[in-house]
């Protein structure tokens, strides 16, 4: 999922949607590298993905594909209709019959329940109060015992870019109805370009792993 501020002000939903949509038209995001999240492929191969899964911020699709390909009932949930296009491209060019929706992971308005929630850099894009409904939204969505697994940049002393959050974020988002069962140092893998590219000292379009952290929650 994209890349926007995290200032704890209000922006309007329909310039920061402008924003996504033109990083995917362009071909600009950072968050896009051609493939699933290596962090979000082990998780699934040490056994903490079951049932049937939410891709939140599903961005072009990558992790649904992966996991629909993989033999599970996966729904990609993206708001922007140019990423949930693209998304769907994505698919059918692998021979995928992945599952996409164009939805809001703050008003979600799809009736499944999910066993299984990957969240690969949705969350850290949320000001704190949206991180908040956010949380209850998705617990709206979970069945009881259900895993949400947030993958979301890290602010530490590494360099990094994008909107990096403390982990105190997440432990302040998932309260009421939620078990924090582990908060762990990570990596995201990310396309650097431009300026963020001159500060970590690689060529522009370079792949890089950055600082994240990896939350797993429990629905109570």
């Amino acid at each position: 999922m994209a890349h926007s501020p995290r200032n704890g002000k209000h922006v309007d939903e329909s310039v920061k949607r402008e924003q996504f949509d033109t990083a995917y038209r362009t071909e600009s995001s950072g968050w896009v590298i051609g493939g699933p999240q290596p962090t979000i492929v082990d998780l699934e191969r040490a056994g903490f993905v079951r049932g049937r899964v939410l891709d939140a911020g599903c961005g072009t699709g990558e992790h649904t594909i992966h996991l629909t390909r993989l033999g599970y009932d996966v729904l990609g949930v993206d708001f922007s209709e140019v990423a949930v296009d693209l998304a769907r491209r994505n698919a059918e060019r692998h021979g995928v019959p992945a599952r996409f929706q164009v939805a809001d992971m703050l008003e979600p308005t799809h009736t499944e329940h999910f066993d299984t929630v990957v969240d690969s850099a949705l969350f850290h894009v949320f000001a704190p109060d949206d991180a908040a409904r956010y949380a209850r939204a998705l617990h709206r969505v979970c069945r009881p015992g259900a895993w949400v697994h947030v993958l979301a940049l890290a602010l530490t002393d590494e360099p990094g870019f994008g909107p990096r959050i403390s982990d105190t974020a997440i432990r302040e988002a998932f309260t009421e109805g939620w078990r924090l069962d582990g908060l762990d140092r990570s990596r995201y893998r990310a396309v650097a370009r431009g300026e963020p590219a001159e500060r970590l000292g690689v060529d522009s379009g370079d792949t890089v792993d950055l600082p994240a952290w990896l939350a797993r929650l429990r629905r109570q």
